[in-house]
């Protein structure tokens, strides 16, 4: 039982990971390529593959903002308004 579960927990929650699996592979792109900069002397290099990876650190974290936000939005929509005791 537990094998079917893990399965199926794998098959719908892969296609969410896939965009953080991207993004994880690209800042590991980016920190070979500093530390390639670093190594080589390059501060030229250095400061724009840096400038990059920052760049890349803030769409990650905006993607992450609009997704809680977006949650947000449809979890208080949800919410009743008026007291059902009454």
């Amino acid at each position: 039982m537990t094998v079917r579960l893990r399965q199926l927990a794998t098959a719908l929650l892969l296609p969410l990971l896939l965009p953080l699996q991207l993004a994880s592979t690209l800042l590991h792109f980016r920190a070979g390529r500093l530390r390639a900069a670093r190594a080589a002397g390059d501060r030229g290099a250095i400061s724009i593959e840096l400038a990059l990876a920052v760049i890349a650190l803030m769409l990650i974290a905006g993607g992450v903002i609009f997704a809680i936000k977006s949650l947000a939005t449809d979890v208080t929509s949800k919410i009743p308004t008026t007291d059902p005791v009454k």
